[in-house]
């Protein structure tokens, strides 16, 4: 029998990451490494916990998650809207919750792009009257 699965996308600066949710124990892996393996700083493993933490489902679920693109705090927040996406799949009453926290909502900011004429995106060259 087919086991049950659910799914979400989640992106994030340059990082997109695709979330799988499986009934299970609580562990995650992130591009088949342990999570405590892939990212050394405790703030991002909280970060990815989050979407579970808000809606007490933490420990009833396996994380599969196939990450690319970006630093890993911007594939630790691809990862938290991911996560996020696919938990309303498993039930859509955790809406409310996960959107009053913030979670669903794809992060905007970017890095801006350098123009013609400065040294990066805003940084004029440096000004000398001779």
């Amino acid at each position: 029998m087919a086991q049950v699965q659910y799914y979400g996308t989640g992106r994030r600066k340059n990082s997109v990451a695709r979330v799988f949710v499986v009934p299970g124990d609580g562990r995650v892996t992130i591009n088949n490494r342990d999570i405590d393996e892939y990212f050394n700083f405790e703030t991002l493993k909280l970060i990815v916990n989050q979407p579970l933490v808000e809606t007490g489902t933490e420990g009833q679920y396996d994380l599969k998650v196939n990450v690319n693109g970006g630093g890993f705090t911007g594939q630790a927040g691809a990862i938290r809207h991911g996560v996020a996406r696919a938990l309303l799949d498993v039930d859509p009453d955790f809406r409310k919750s996960l959107k009053a926290a913030g979670f669903l909502t794809r992060d905007p900011r970017m890095k801006e792009r350098k123009k013609p004429g400065l040294k990066s995106a805003r940084r004029a060259p440096q000004f000398s009257k001779r």
